[in-house]
């Protein structure tokens, strides 16, 4: 429990990386397993990300996924992180997460974004010019939530998003700066900090969301999360090294071309007592009390145990 009496909840976001030789059905194996876990250690969350034409990542399809973690899961909060929207229809979207929800009542969360997840070939091949799309994004964030309040129209008549689950989905933007920001505000959406993408401080970006944000039937209050890297083991020394072996996603470059070993804004590295009092001063300087936590150590075993000691710690 943090300083100012708040728990800690902390939730799994699963880039369902194809690490060493392993190929990706290996990988989406390890996926549910990852889910299975989680929900055995009572972490509240588990998200996929979707990726496109990147042979290291093995989910181009976030709800297919998402219907297969369902099946092998009883009660963990399962969605997406994120679903990205500037590649699709907003009725879609919407129709494969009310089905997801229908599916799996009261567990489905609709994390949208609006990355290219891709290329600039693969995002050209899956939906034609990006930037045009990415110019929708309101319009089609504006569709997304009338969709799921069943108040669409297209051309004048009335179109439903079927089928109409008995609990809606959570809708969350997920981002790194203001616009995003401002967006998910605007249109009454939880929003998803991404630290473990960024060196901004999200102090500001996270502020700006609550000051301006407006009550919608999605979320009737601001609702906010922070997105971070965590790598965590049995001693410092062995985090470290297995940070280091992991962290290319966490690297910057410096001006004299050498790679600093990760980046300790994006990434939290110690054992588990060391990282859960690192998020419980986060929580407090920036009000959240949520983190959904990714983790990218190249080895399968190792990153489970790496869950596993944080939620023995914390839970």
């Amino acid at each position: 429990m943090s300083e100012k009496g708040k728990f800690l909840k902390l939730g799994v976001l699963d880039l369902v990386p194809v690490f060493g030789s392993r190929n990706d059905t290996y990988a989406l194996e390890r996926a549910a397993e990852l889910a299975q876990t989680a929900e055995r250690l009572g972490y509240s969350r588990y998200w996929v990300a979707e990726h496109h034409d990147m042979p290291q990542l093995a989910c181009p399809s976030p709800e297919v996924l998402l219907a297969h973690i369902g099946a092998r899961t009883k009660r963990i909060r399962i969605g997406s992180g994120a679903v990205l929207l500037p590649h699709y229809k907003p009725l879609k979207v919407a129709e494969s997460f009310r089905l997801l929800a229908a599916l799996y009542p009261g567990r489905i969360d609709l994390g949208i974004g609006r990355a290219p997840g891709g290329n600039a070939h693969a995002s050209m091949a899956l939906s034609g010019n990006f930037l045009e799309n990415v110019g929708q994004m309101p319009d089609k964030l504006k569709d997304i939530a009338r969709l799921l309040q069943g108040s669409y129209t297209y051309q004048g008549e009335p179109v439903g998003a079927r089928p109409n689950p008995s609990v809606q989905p959570e809708v969350w933007l997920l981002g790194t700066n203001k616009k995003s920001a401002e967006y998910a505000a605007a249109f009454g959406m939880g929003y998803v900090f991404g630290q473990f993408m960024s060196e901004t401080d999200p102090g500001e970006v996270l502020r700006a969301y609550r000051e301006s944000f407006v009550p919608s039937p999605l979320s009737p209050k601001p609702k906010t999360m922070i997105t971070i890297g965590v790598v965590c083991a049995a001693t410092d020394e062995e985090a470290r090294r297995l940070a280091l072996s992991g962290g290319s996603m966490f690297r910057e470059e410096v001006q004299a071309g050498q790679s600093m070993p990760y980046s300790e804004r994006k990434l939290l590295v110690g054992t588990a007592s060391s990282v859960q009092a690192r998020l419980q001063e986060l929580s407090d300087l920036y009000g959240v009390d949520e983190f959904m936590l990714v983790s990218m150590i190249p080895d399968y075993a190792e990153r489970l145990r790496s869950y596993e000691l944080l939620a023995q710690c914390t839970f």
